[in-house]
């Protein structure tokens, strides 16, 4: 299997998104879920075709977008979205946001499976309800899965909804179908809504296949709608383009209902590249997965030879990894610690949940092996270091 090779360290210097900008220029930045791997070459082509032909104005719709993501989700998920069934958004949390917007009522509560992306605690906030923190069961020795009683629990007691974070970030953890199954169950027997963010699902390893929440059950069509883009497996985050998707008259009710102007937000670049992407972005993605297969095998080996109290669980899905700092003694916000002493820039852990996170930080494997190898051996000198 081919594999794609990281940008090297000086060219990466030279972008100006988050990650290179955030930080001095003697920190490795590993917290922000961008990936150090070249534009794929049929991307890169599209965007650099529209330009030529000054190709920027306001996007075309949602149409072609879903033309190009359906024969792609069919054939590498198993997926098969009706394209009059997607409408476009500028990007996966204005989805999530507006589908709570419509289909919970004001001040209801909404579940959320802590550690989770931290946006979610602001996004349930800002679509006027109210955050439920239900946490994943399991850890990281046993392995996660989704606390389906605190979840049942939740619903009984009034929340009208759940985030569905599928593949879960940050820990890697897909559910598998027949828990899928279940949550659905517990949606309609309760009446509520699943929105399922599922931006990581073409990530997930070969070894632990993703499954689509619409594609589990007529309980999951009837009250699921899923939000996914090819921002995350393709980095095109900063060119806005992103899907929520419907099986069901229920689920169409609430996609129909969005304002006519959440369409125009998506970007004509993140139109055009996510066309790219679906229809001619496969092998570079293979090539991307098989090489974070490798970094994440690396990690495990670098802990246990240089930081062997630090728990980590390899991640099934996307390149991100939890890791368990606590016995580092590093407090409650390790990453910060690691900035100052290692010049490591890490994701700060209790932001993902205040309890969970606790001890915790999220380090992005979407690098070099040699980025990932300095990484670990400055936390480690820092640490031997006291």
């Amino acid at each position: 299997m081919h594999r794609v090779a990281a940008d090297p360290l000086d060219l990466l210097r030279t972008r100006t998104s988050a990650k290179w900008r955030s930080y001095d220029p003697d920190v490795l930045p590993l917290p922000i879920a961008e990936m150090d791997y070249p534009l794929a070459e049929p991307i890169a082509e599209a965007l650099h075709a529209a330009i030529r032909r000054s190709d920027t104005g306001y996007n075309s719709g949602s149409r072609p977008v879903a033309e190009a993501l359906a024969p792609f989700a069919a054939e590498r998920l198993g997926w098969e979205p009706d394209p009059a069934r997607v409408s476009c958004v500028s990007d996966v949390s204005a989805g999530i946001v507006e589908i709570l917007r419509r289909a919970v009522p004001a001040g209801s509560g909404v579940v959320i499976t802590p550690p989770i992306y931290p946006p979610f605690f602001d996004l349930v906030t800002e679509a006027g309800a109210r955050v439920v923190d239900v946490p994943l069961a399991g850890g990281i020795d046993a392995g996660w899965s989704l606390d389906l009683v605190g979840i049942e629990a939740a619903f009984a007691r009034g929340a009208r909804a759940m985030v569905l974070c599928n593949p879960h970030n940050p820990v890697g953890f897909v559910p598998s179908r027949d828990e899928l199954a279940a949550l659905a169950d517990l949606a309609a027997r309760f009446d509520a809504t699943i929105v399922a963010d599922e931006v990581h699902g073409p990530l997930a390893q070969p070894a632990s296949p993703y499954v689509p929440f619409l594609t589990v059950s007529d309980a999951a069509r009837e009250h699921g709608l899923a939000v996914t883009a090819a921002s995350k497996a393709f980095n095109l985050a900063g060119l806005k383009a992103a899907m929520v998707v419907t099986a069901s008259a229920r689920g169409d009710a609430v996609r129909e209902a969005f304002p006519y102007e959440v369409e125009w937000r998506m970007g004509q670049f993140g139109a055009i590249a996510s066309i790219a992407a679906f229809r001619h972005g496969a092998t570079w993605l293979d090539g991307v997965i098989a090489a974070i297969d490798d970094n994440r095998r690396l990690l495990a080996d670098l802990l246990a030879d240089e930081l062997p109290t630090v728990r980590y669980r390899m991640p099934d899905a996307s390149y991100l990894a939890w890791l368990d700092l606590t016995a580092l003694g590093w407090g409650d916000d390790p990453a910060a610690v690691a900035l100052e002493r290692a010049r490591v820039a890490l994701a700060n852990g209790p932001h993902f949940g205040a309890e969970v996170g606790r001890g915790h930080a999220r380090l992005n494997l979407a690098c070099s092996p040699e980025v990932l190898s300095e990484a670990i051996a400055r936390i480690a000198d820092a640490h031997d270091r006291g």
